[in-house]
């Protein structure tokens, strides 16, 4: 099924700001038959293809799950944190850290309307230090669903140094529907009401629009 986010390309087109000037030196060298610089061009645009790949995938579409925004391995499960970037909460954060290998296409945890987006500036350190969270360069989307607000925080690694939202604020959202990308390793912080029953533990691997992270309203804390 296609996403209704119109981003469904096979390769997502932030890509060609890469792949164009690549391929177009594979190209020019080959055609002055220095095959070696030519097979390294085409080499590395094949790279930026593999790391830009875009994926359909059959959501659960249910509005007791959060699914995962990102492909990658959980690197937290924190049951009460006090107040998230936007400044809302309590919540429960998940955390998943993407690495170069993992598909970087993040999709909405749940169906509902965007309340807010900020853009945060700030610093590059590696995505898996807990420190990235509140210091990284970072976008923060508020969207509000039936069982109440769930934030989406994508943050700029090491090495990532563009981050992509395609909605706006008041848009409504899809769940398991594209939201975005982040260029190369970083990682995405979903916090989502305590109520929510967690169904995933640090260390286990998650796909974007698949994984089911939590279970709302189970389970309500003592």
């Amino acid at each position: 099924m296609k996403s209704p986010d119109g981003h469904h390309e096979f390769i997502a087109r932030e890509s060609l700001i890469f792949l164009i000037p690549l391929m177009l030196m594979a190209v020019i060298f080959w055609f002055y038959d220095l095959n070696t610089l030519s097979t390294f061009f085409l080499f590395s645009a094949l790279l930026v293809g593999f790391f830009f790949r875009n994926p359909e995938r059959n959501s659960p579409k249910d509005p007791d799950y959060i699914i995962s925004s990102a492909d990658g391995r959980v690197m937290s499960v924190d049951p009460q944190i006090a107040m998230s970037p936007l400044g809302n909460g309590p919540y429960t954060r998940v955390s998943v850290f993407m690495s170069v290998f993992n598909v970087h296409i993040n999709r909405w945890p749940a169906s509902g309307k965007i309340l807010r987006i900020k853009h945060f500036a700030g610093s590059f350190l590696d995505a898996r230090d807990a420190d990235s969270s509140t210091l990284n360069e970072r976008n923060a989307v508020l969207v509000q669903t039936s069982f109440g607000a769930v934030e989406v925080v994508q943050i700029a690694g090491k090495i990532a140094r563009r981050i992509a939202c395609w909605a706006r604020e008041s848009d409504d959202v899809v769940q398991g529907a594209r939201m975005g990308l982040i260029r190369f390793g970083s990682r995405v912080d979903l916090y989502f009401p305590p109520t929510s029953t967690v169904l995933v533990n640090t260390g286990d691997k998650v796909r974007a629009g698949i994984s089911v992270i939590a279970k709302v309203n189970t389970i309500k804390p003592e």
